[in-house]
């Protein structure tokens, strides 16, 4: 398997790095939780120091300082941007890492559409002697500007990325750090049309939810050389220079698999001599040692190929060149305490454990980014990631006709999908989890006289090579991308020769991979455990009394899957959904993760016979599978 390295660093399984806590400086003598109507197992155990994990398992380094915990917080106005509340304290307490909506934050409330964070930090001297000082943000909703010590250090947009800025000069030698951060996220008020996924200001509604606005993901900083590793990626354009160093050792051992020297600003080839294959039933996984003067990273990567090709006659999905069936949930990364941030590393993990439980091998990471972390676990666990574009918000009113609607307001707002579309691949595409990359979502936001997914499948393409994209999901289909992707509730309509004509959808297209992106959507209510008590407000696609009825219809909806996967050119499934979400009640589990509606044997055996299915479809001998002989052991390098 060929993979290219940007200079970075990952997680090391063996590799144990002891964090430093900004200390609490007094700020959160007034922090509480906020109210929620409903909570979570792990609500109560979040503490004031969350998410105390190295934050970037692509690229990681030993000295670091992790700086969430509770800030102060002000509510902002249009223009005060150009007045920084500089020396003062704010407020009200924060706790960072959450979305100021949720309960966890301690501000929760509606419309934080501007808004002042505050907190103060020390740097060790030894930091200071040769070394810079980078301080990082796993990310924030939307627009974010930086302050250190009254300097204006930085500016990002983006609710769902990563960025960094080199600190350095701002810095006092000893003694303490004001860092303000001013953020504006006006998510979907008034025409407003940013990557917003299901985050909604106004709408009610099953498929919208309260939104996140904020710091969502870890801020932490870190020490490096004036020469040191920015980025770890695959197949990437590179530019720079100095002499890398990279180590392969075998897995869960820190014994020595392959070395290899090269320059940078070039992509580099060593072989790795028969290395175990990464797959959902054996995610094996490569400890890494980076090494650019006196810096060094530590990461991690799994070999394995994705690609697409024809078996006997069938457009099909492949891992290392074997015809792979993915199937697992729409996975939206909603909780009831964070809103978009899990309140702990170990409540995100349950979710996918118990997916792991019932042998679902993959998730559609449905328009959302999560934190790092979640694909270092589904690369740990064996799980498949569909990962999705966060969608634009998909209904405009028409300006020319105020009884009808645009999906995209104009030039601007597809050039800045663009540019975060690319920002995505770039930041995830060195995960092994990744398989596909979804561009748009039920025609929300897309341009369908345009056809810009043409374009941006090319994009995708470009930036990353090694894996499917699946140009358009659900309808507006105009035959771009490796998947023709059809949603259907509550029953599947994957690769067969009979289609919904009334929703707009085309006829399977033999040309490509049947997936049926969306399908099942069956609810049940669970007094107890839903975001609204009024069960009234509770819905879904098509509902049941009780959890026994639950798995009896979810279990003949499975059945009718793998009929039409014996019968026709069905290649995957994505059910609808992980968990509850505020008003939708269709989960496998409910929104607080206290009930889990599977029968699990049950669901074991019908996710099972799926695959079974699948494979005797394969059995027979295969023609033009794709990339066919490339090799697996090939390890192809680069950095910046």
């Amino acid at each position: 398997m060929r993979l290219a390295f940007g200079l970075g660093a990952v997680w090391l399984a063996s590799l144990t790095i002891a964090a430093t806590v900004i200390p609490s400086q007094n700020n959160d003598t007034d922090y509480k939780i906020g109210p929620t109507p409903l909570d979570t197992p792990w609500t109560d155990t979040v503490g004031t120091n969350p998410w105390p994990e190295y934050p970037r398992p692509r690229l990681q380094r030993s000295n670091w300082k992790n700086l969430n915990g509770v800030w102060r917080y002000r509510n902002g106005t249009e223009g005060d941007i150009k007045s920084p509340p500089f020396g003062q304290r704010l407020e009200k307490p924060v706790l960072v890492p959450f979305c100021l909506e949720s309960a966890l934050s301690g501000v929760t409330g509606k419309r934080h559409i501007y808004s002042w964070y505050q907190t103060s930090f020390d740097i060790p001297l030894d930091w200071l002697v040769t070394d810079r000082v980078l301080l990082n943000f796993g990310a924030v909703d939307y627009e974010a500007t930086v302050f250190v010590n009254g300097h204006n250090a930085t500016f990002h947009r983006g609710g769902y990325f990563e960025f960094s800025v080199d600190v350095t000069p701002y810095l006092n030698a000893s003694g303490s750090n004001e860092l303000i951060v001013h953020v504006f996220d006006p998510t979907d008020q008034d025409r407003t049309q940013i990557p917003v996924g299901k985050q909604t200001l106004n709408r009610g509604g099953m498929i919208w939810y309260t939104p996140c606005s904020g710091i969502w993901q870890t801020v932490w900083l870190e020490s490096a050389p004036v020469e040191h590793v920015t980025k770890l990626d695959l197949v990437a354009e590179m530019d720079g220079k100095g002499t890398l160093i990279v180590t392969i050792y075998e897995p869960d051992t820190p014994d020595v698999k392959a070395t290899a020297t090269g320059i940078s600003g070039a992509p580099f080839v060593f072989t790795v001599k028969n290395p175990e294959l990464w797959h959902p039933d054996t995610p094996r996984l490569y400890n890494i040692t980076v090494k650019l003067g006196s810096d060094t990273i530590q990461s991690y990567t799994g070999f394995r190929t994705v690609s697409r090709g024809v078996i006997n006659g069938i457009q099909r999905p492949l891992l290392n060149n074997k015809f792979i069936f993915p199937f697992g949930p729409l996975d939206q990364g909603f909780w009831p305490d964070g809103i978009y941030t899990p309140p702990s590393v170990e409540a995100m993990v349950f979710d996918l454990k118990v997916l792991k439980r019932v042998g679902i091998n993959t998730v559609r990471k449905h328009i959302k980014v999560e934190p790092a972390l979640f694909y270092k676990a589904c690369d740990e666990l064996g799980l498949l990631v569909i990962q999705d574009m966060p969608s634009l918000r998909p209904d405009l009113p028409d300006p020319g006709n105020q009884c009808y609607i645009i999906r995209l307001e104009g030039p601007e707002q597809q050039k800045e999908f663009d540019r975060q579309l690319a920002m995505l691949v770039e930041q995830l595409k060195s995960y092994t989890s990744i398989f596909a990359w979804t561009i748009y979502n039920e025609e929300w936001g897309q341009d369908t006289k345009g056809l810009p997914e043409f374009r941006l499948t090319d994009l995708v393409k470009s930036l990353d090579p090694t894996r499917l994209v699946n140009a358009v999901s659900g309808w507006a289909d105009h035959g771009a991308g490796d998947f023709d992707d059809n949603h259907h509730y509550s029953t599947p309509q994957c690769g067969t020769p009979f289609w919904s004509a009334t929703s707009g959808l085309a006829a399977y297209d033999s040309g490509r991979i049947a997936l049926q992106g969306e399908f099942g959507g069956v609810g049940q209510y669970a007094p107890g455990h839903t975001w609204y008590p009024d069960l009234s407000k509770q819905t879904s696609y098509e509902l049941t009394n009780d959890t026994i009825a639950w798995n009896y219809r979810t279990h003949k909806l499975l059945s009718e899957l793998r009929e039409q996967t014996e019968l026709y050119a069905c290649s995957g499934g994505v059910w609808t959904q992980t968990t509850d979400v505020e008003g939708e009640v269709n989960g496998l589990m409910t929104y607080d993760r206290r009930v889990i509606r599977m029968d699990e044997a049950q669901w074991k055996a019908d996710v099972f016979a799926l695959y079974e299915t699948a494979a005797k479809r394969a059995a027979h001998a295969s023609q033009n599978v794709g990339m066919g002989d490339q090799s697996l052991e090939g390890l192809q390098i680069g950095m910046l």
